[in-house]
C-alpha cells in the first residue's frame, strides 16, 4: 500500500509538471528520449530563481568567491588526469534475452543487498548466489564495467577528429582554471571558484523522473585553503549552510538526513564526504554532496600538464598546493525536492480537492497574478492592465489571467504556486482598492493600489 501511495504521489507531481508547463518529456513528439526532460515556461522561471538564490547565498554575498562559466568540452587529458577514463565506471549486466542493460548494484539493492562496498567480482558472485533475474524475469550476463562518460569527436573530418567527452562533472573546469583565477584576481587563501553548468553521464537506467538524468545541471564551488587549516569546522559550516539554503528555497528540511560515507565508500583522495539525502516518494536519495578532496586534483593536473599549481605565500616564503572542500548540488534534484515539499492537497467542505504548491515568494515562477473580475467589462480590463503594468515593472514575473471565472483562475494559480492573486472589481473603479487573496490560506483583504507592492 505504501508503495502505491509513493507512486501516486510522483504521478500527481509529474502530471502537474506537464499540465502546467513546468517539465515536459524530452523529444516527446518523437516518442521521447529516456533520461531527458525539457523545462517549460514555468519550470524555466523556477529553475532560474533557484539558481539566482544559490548564487546570492553562496557566491555574490561572500568575499573571495569567484564565478566562472566554462564549456562542456575539455581537452581529453583532463579526464585522464582526473582518473575518469579509468575509474568513472558503473557495474553493468545484460538481460540475455531482451539485451536490455541494467545496473548490477541497483538490482542487488532492490533485492535487499547493500552493494555500495562490493567490487564488480563480488557483485557478480552475489547475483549468481541469489539467482537474480532481470526485471523481465530473464537470465543475466556476467557483471562488467561500463564507463559513464559520453564520448564525442571534435574535428571536420572523421579520420582526423579528436575523441573527447562531454564533461561528467563540473569540478575539473574549476581546477584547470585555478591558476588563471589566481593570476588574474590575486585572491587570498582561502577562496572559492564557483560555477553553474551542465554535466553528462551515460546512465544505463535513467529513472525517477528528473532525479537520474543523462544531462543535468550542477551548482558547485571548490573552496581552496592552506593544507594546515583545521578544516573540520569549515566543513561543518558548509554542511549547515546547505541545509539553511534548502530551507530558504522551500525544501522540507525534516525530510533531510546527513549520510557520512565510510572510508571504503568514498574516493581514495577524500578525507571526508557527507551527503544530505532527501525523502523522495521513490526513496531516500542523495540531494547535496560535501567532500574534502584534498589536493589530489590540483596535483594531478600539475603532473599531467606541467603547469605549477603551487601558491607562493609572500609572508612565510612558503610554496604549497591548497586543499579543497567541495559543496555541490544538482539543480534538477533540488527542483524535484522542492516540488515534493511544496505539493499540497486540501479537501474542501463539499469534498472538492484544491491542489496548491507552497512555493516561497523568492522562487515562485510568478510573484503575483492580476485578474479583472469580469472579462467582458472593458473598464475592468483597462484598470487590471494598469495594475498589471505597475507590478510587471516592479517585479518582472507577474501573470495576467482573465480566462474563465475567478474561482478557476484561483485554482490555476494555486497549482503553479503563485503566492497572491489580485482581483480588480467594481469597487476598484470607485476607491482604487483591490482584493488580494493569499494562496496558502485563501484569505482575502482589500488593499489600496498605492500599497500593493508591499503585498507582493
Amino acid at each position: 500500500m505504501a508503495k502505491q501511495e509513493e507512486n501516486n504521489g510522483m504521478e500527481k507531481i509529474i502530471s502537474l509538471c506537464k499540465r502546467r508547463g513546468f517539465i515536459y518529456p524530452g523529444s516527446e513528439i518523437y516518442g521521447g528520449l529516456a533520461g531527458t526532460y525539457d523545462y517549460g515556461p514555468l519550470g524555466s522561471l523556477l529553475k532560474k530563481n533557484i539558481e539566482d538564490s544559490w548564487l546570492q547565498f553562496f557566491v555574490t554575498s561572500k568575499e573571495n568567491m569567484y564565478l566562472i562559466d566554462t564549456p562542456i568540452l575539455m581537452h581529453p587529458k583532463v579526464w585522464e588526469a582526473s582518473g575518469h577514463t579509468s575509474e568513472f565506471i558503473d557495474p553493468l549486466v545484460d538481460d540475455l534475452k531482451t539485451k536490455k542493460r541494467y545496473r548490477a548494484d541497483h538490482l542487488l539493492e532492490e533485492a535487499g543487498v547493500d552493494a555500495e562496498k562490493l567490487t564488480v567480482v563480488e557483485m557478480d558472485a552475489k547475483i549468481k548466489e541469489l539467482g537474480l533475474k532481470s526485471p523481465e524475469g530473464n537470465p543475466l550476463s556476467d557483471v562488467r564495467k561500463f564507463n559513464l562518460m559520453l564520448e564525442t569527436k571534435m574535428g571536420a573530418v572523421e579520420e582526423t577528429a579528436v575523441s573527447t567527452y562531454l564533461r561528467p562533472e563540473e569540478a575539473q573546469s574549476m581546477f584547470v582554471n585555478f591558476k588563471n583565477v589566481l593570476n588574474s584576481m590575486s585572491p587570498k587563501v582561502p577562496f572559492g571558484i564557483a560555477q553553474i553548468g551542465k554535466a553528462f553521464r551515460n546512465e544505463i537506467t535513467p529513472r525517477d523522473f528528473t532525479y537520474r538524468l543523462r544531462e543535468f545541471e550542477i551548482m558547485e564551488f571548490e573552496y581552496f585553503f592552506h593544507p594546515d587549516t583545521k578544516w573540520e569546522l569549515l566543513f561543518d559550516d558548509f554542511l549547515e549552510a546547505q541545509k539553511v539554503w534548502l530551507q530558504e528555497i522551500g525544501v522540507d528540511t525534516s525530510k533531510l538526513h546527513a549520510l557520512e560515507h565510510p572510508e571504503t565508500g568514498r574516493a581514495h583522495y577524500s578525507k571526508k564526504t557527507v551527503d544530505l539525502e532527501f525523502e523522495y516518494p521513490f526513496g531516500t536519495k542523495e540531494l547535496t554532496g560535501l567532500a574534502h578532496r584534498g589536493n589530489f586534483d590540483l596535483t594531478q593536473h600539475q603532473k599531467f600538464s606541467g603547469e605549477s599549481m603551487e601558491i607562493f605565500d609572500e609572508e612565510t616564503k612558503e610554496k604549497f598546493i591548497p586543499h579543497v572542500l567541495e559543496p555541490t548540488i544538482s539543480v534538477d534534484r533540488a527542483i524535484l525536492a522542492l516540488l515534493v515539499s511544496a505539493y499540497n492537497e486540501e479537501v474542501g467542505a463539499e469534498g472538492e480537492v484544491r491542489v496548491f504548491l507552497r512555493l516561497p515568494k523568492t522562487v515562485a515562477p510568478f510573484k503575483a497574478c492580476v485578474s479583472p473580475l469580469l472579462k467582458n467589462k472593458p473598464e475592468l480590463q483597462a484598470k487590471a492592465r494598469e495594475v498589471f503594468s505597475l507590478l510587471k515593472k516592479e517585479f518582472g514575473n507577474v501573470a495576467y489571467d482573465d480566462n474563465g471565472n475567478i474561482g478557476k483562475r484561483y485554482r490555476r494559480q494555486d497549482e503553479i504556486g503563485t503566492p497572491v492573486c489580485i482581483t480588480i472589481d467594481f469597487d476598484t473603479l470607485e476607491n482604487d482598492t483591490v482584493t488580494v487573496r493569499d494562496r496558502d490560506s485563501g484569505e482575502q483583504k482589500r488593499v489600496p493600489i498605492s500599497q500593493l507592492t508591499k503585498e507582493v
